[in-house]
């Protein structure tokens, strides 16, 4: 093992990195909160700002991905649509099964120059993680309960005030509504034989209000839609500590450009559109099964330096008092100070863990276990 690798197994580089992740996204967060005043004046640079800052945050994730574990990214698809890329508003639909699957979304937005001006419908309750939901409370981001007589309202007028936004967007929505899981896939498909659908393989059945309303409020500002499958090559199941370990993963991403005006207006045939779409999507992954690769050209592009210079920017202006600090406390011999400092470590990897622990499937939300639940 090389020494670079040794590094990237040790508990307390692993630390350091999360701190510059946790303090710079509090100084973040609070120049977020500075140009609130800026809304009332002027609404577009407002939203340019926050677009920078929310970038100097994600790419840092984006940094760990690409230049810290290595992972390589593939894209199969067509040249026309990869000519798109970051040229237009879009919806992106991505199946939603590993725990890192944002994490490669959000590398695709980086080279494509749309990472910090990225959407996504999220759940309500990731508004209140520090950093993740307050970045995005300044983004716009559309939060949702996932209980639709509740959410329709906030949903169509989040979608609708993001007509006029002034950079290109590509907004996410996971219409399975939760990650994969074998329990929620067999309560999914029991549902699908009630209503008459087609059995899916690999995917959990599209929830389609979230979808509809989308491409209703969002017509003539949104050109296109991208469907995204995702797999990782050799079966792996990825994760975000394995990443923060090091580990390198090889991501193909299969991806398809549905013009939005190929997409019904109706919204029960915009929903059979759906679904349909969702059978080519479990009719792909049998193909990647058993081939080990997707349809179409393959596309590699180039990782861009700017993830890493801003990390490094962030490490040095954060960690040079914290090292300066901390050979302070120990140079005073002050057990007292001592005892603080290694308090406020510990508290900051339990952070730092809890953070991590937001992406891990097995702390997944209930969503999709309802009609288990009244079965039971």
């Amino acid at each position: 093992m090389g020494f670079i690798a040794f590094l990237k197994t040790q508990f307390i580089v692993h630390l350091l990195i999360g701190f510059v992740f946790v303090v710079s996204g509090l100084i973040i967060n609070f120049i977020q909160l500075c140009t609130l005043v800026l809304w009332p004046i002027n609404k577009q640079f407002y939203r340019r700002v926050n677009c920078r800052l929310a970038y100097s945050l994600w790419s840092q994730l984006v940094m760990l991905l690409e230049w810290w574990s290595g992972t390589e990214c593939t894209l199969f698809s067509d040249e026309a649509t990869v000519n798109t890329f970051g040229k237009e508003h879009v919806i992106i639909i991505l199946n939603h099964n590993f725990e890192i699957d944002f994490l490669c979304g959000w590398t695709m937005t980086e080279r494509f120059g749309v990472l910090g001006s990225s959407k996504v419908l999220a759940k309500r309750e990731l508004l209140y993680v520090p950093l993740i939901g307050w970045t995005w409370y300044f983004l716009e981001i559309v939060f949702c309960k996932r209980k639709w007589e509740e959410d329709r309202d906030t949903v169509i007028k989040g979608l609708k005030r993001l007509a006029d936004y002034p950079e290109y967007m590509w907004f996410l929505l996971y219409c399975e509504g939760t990650r994969f899981t074998e329990t929620k896939h067999r309560i999914s498909m029991e549902v699908a034989e009630s209503k008459g659908l087609p059995k899916l393989k690999y995917h959990l059945l599209p929830r389609t209000k979230g979808f509809t309303t989308a491409v209703q409020c969002l017509r003539g500002t949104v050109s296109a839609v991208y469907d995204v499958t995702l797999n990782f090559r050799g079966n792996k199941n990825p994760s975000l500590l394995g990443i923060l370990y090091g580990k390198k993963y090889e991501a193909d991403m299969c991806v398809r450009r549905f013009p939005l005006e190929d997409i019904p207006q109706d919204e029960k045939e915009a929903a059979n559109w759906l679904h349909k779409l969702y059978q080519e999507k479990d009719a792909l992954q049998e193909m990647y099964n058993q081939q080990g690769i997707f349809p179409g050209q393959q596309f590699k592009p180039p990782r861009r330096p700017w993830t890493l210079l801003n990390f490094l920017f962030w490490a040095t202006v954060l960690l040079s008092p914290l090292f300066t600090f901390g050979f302070g406390v120990f140079a005073s011999g002050s057990p007292l100070l001592i005892l603080a400092f290694l308090g406020l470590v510990g508290a900051a990897s339990f952070g730092v863990r809890r953070l991590i622990g937001v992406t891990e499937i097995e702390k997944g939300s209930s969503y999709g276990n309802q009609e288990f639940k009244k079965k039971e």
